[in-house]
């Protein structure tokens, strides 16, 4: 309720996909429920995903490879930046 780019979202793209004989708000409805489905099952694989690798993600060793990449790509970004203008 607080986040209006979901209703600008629902607002600006879902009426594109209602048929022109079709009743508006029962679609919408439709439409926004199939939404928040696909929301919730893509979250569901994020969790699982991230259930499945948390062992390795504990590990000291990769730890440090996560923290080398996110250094690493932390400085291109500001040598991109220095290098802009």
């Amino acid at each position: 309720m607080l986040n209006p780019k979901v209703g600008v979202f629902y607002v600006a793209v879902l009426p594109q996909f209602i048929p022109a004989s079709a009743p508006h708000l029962p679609m919408g409805v439709l439409l926004s429920c199939v939404h928040v489905a696909e929301g919730l099952l893509w979250s569901a694989v994020l969790v699982g995903f991230a259930h499945t690798v948390r062992g390795w993600l504990l590990r000291p060793a990769a730890r440090r490879l996560l923290d080398r990449i996110t250094g690493l790509v932390v400085v291109g970004f500001g040598v991109r930046l220095a290098a802009g203008d």
